[in-house]
């Protein structure tokens, strides 16, 4: 595909026995005798058009990919060492460490990934709550959605990051049955978000849909917790990291059906659905939620109150997941970076993070 350019200028890298390629075409790259003429190599350098056919011809323009070294400081908890996140021998040889279970309190879960809609480099285990991309190396992007439709009601996932995170794209968000999962099978992209079917939040902090990307948060990596809430009655998308409220990424979602997704180009990669939570627009809730709200702060809003044994256990079963999410949302200068047309202040009542200055970001 690439070869020695004219002026006889070659990168050599050194490539790890573990051979736990990044985003590229490794693959090929590979099977090449000699490093010189695999210019393609992971985490360096890739074809400026994903969607051309690799036909081992001169390619007249590359370029450069995100760093392959894994986002650190960015856990749930402390069980993460991220001291140990570092570059082994090789280019890419990890050191991989064990999952934590923080965050991790449910016992049960209204929805799982689905073993029949995923993509062929993506594998389940843990009951099909846990997804692994690219056992060996990468080729692409793998994808899984969840086994169960998002329909009327409220909608609260988390997903956390079980596997060092790199690479092109890492990415968690939301679809409908429109989402094609192969689409970037045998290319790197962002895929959540490419089009008007899907939304999608990457690892770097980019909010993307329609193919139009934002920056909304800060990056997330190995062992944060990333919570989704979609609340059709409102038509509203919100993003958590390690339960602090991030925003509002999305509006105008009402009378949609989606499917909870998550995609990933990093080899040996893995998510973890550690909650999975369903209510109806109720009274009940609308309740937990302006109690949530009244008390921000607080570690234990159920406690707290002054209620029947009997009520505190029954919220904390039905709504429990309202109560433990933190209510303040990061300040993000990066707010200027979106289009003037895709915000809108406004003010809503039926999330658990208070926010009513906060600006909305329309898609």
């Amino acid at each position: 595909m690439l070869r020695r350019r004219r002026n006889g200028r070659v990168r050599h890298l050194a490539w790890s026995d573990a051979r736990p390629e990044t985003d590229a075409m490794a693959s090929m790259a590979a099977s090449l005798d000699s490093l010189e003429d695999a210019a393609c190599i992971p985490g360096v350098q890739q074809i400026s058009d994903l969607d051309s056919e690799v036909d081992c011809q001169t390619v007249s323009e590359v370029v450069a990919l995100p760093s392959t070294v894994p986002v650190t400081g960015e856990s749930f908890c402390q069980c993460v060492h991220q001291d140990d996140i570092r570059l082994g021998s090789g280019l890419h040889d990890f050191s991989l460490i064990s999952d934590c279970v923080c965050g991790e309190e449910d016992n049960t879960f209204d929805w799982v990934w689905d073993e029949h809609c995923k993509s062929s480099g993506a594998f389940l285990s843990c009951d099909n709550r846990k997804v692994s991309f690219h056992s060996d190396y990468s080729c692409g992007t793998a994808a899984i959605r969840g086994n169960k439709e998002l329909v009327d009601g409220q909608h609260f996932w988390e997903v956390k990051m079980t596997s060092p995170v790199y690479g092109t794209d890492m990415m968690v968000g939301l679809g409908t049955s429109e989402v094609n999962l192969e689409k970037y099978k045998y290319n790197f992209g962002s895929l959540l978000g490419h089009d008007e079917d899907s939304w999608g939040l990457s690892y770097t902090g980019f909010f993307q849909h329609k193919g139009d990307k934002v920056k909304f948060s800060s990056k997330f990596g190995q062992g944060s917790i990333i919570g989704i809430h979609l609340d059709t009655w409102h038509g509203t998308l919100t993003f958590y990291k390690n339960r602090q409220c991030i925003g509002v990424a999305a509006t105008r979602l009402q009378n949609k059906k989606f499917y909870p997704m998550v995609c990933s180009t990093a080899a040996k990669s893995s998510m973890k659905v550690t909650r999975a939570c369903y209510t109806s627009t109720s009274l009940q809730y609308l309740c937990c939620v302006q109690l949530r709200q009244m008390l921000p702060r607080c570690p234990d809003v159920l406690n707290a109150l002054e209620i029947p044994p009997g009520l505190r256990s029954l919220l904390n079963t039905q709504l429990g997941w309202v109560f433990t999410l933190n209510g303040s949302p990061e300040i993000l200068e990066q707010n200027k970076d979106f289009p003037e047309d895709f915000q809108e202040d406004m003010s809503l009542p039926s999330s658990p993070c208070p926010s009513p200055k906060q600006s909305i970001y329309i898609f």
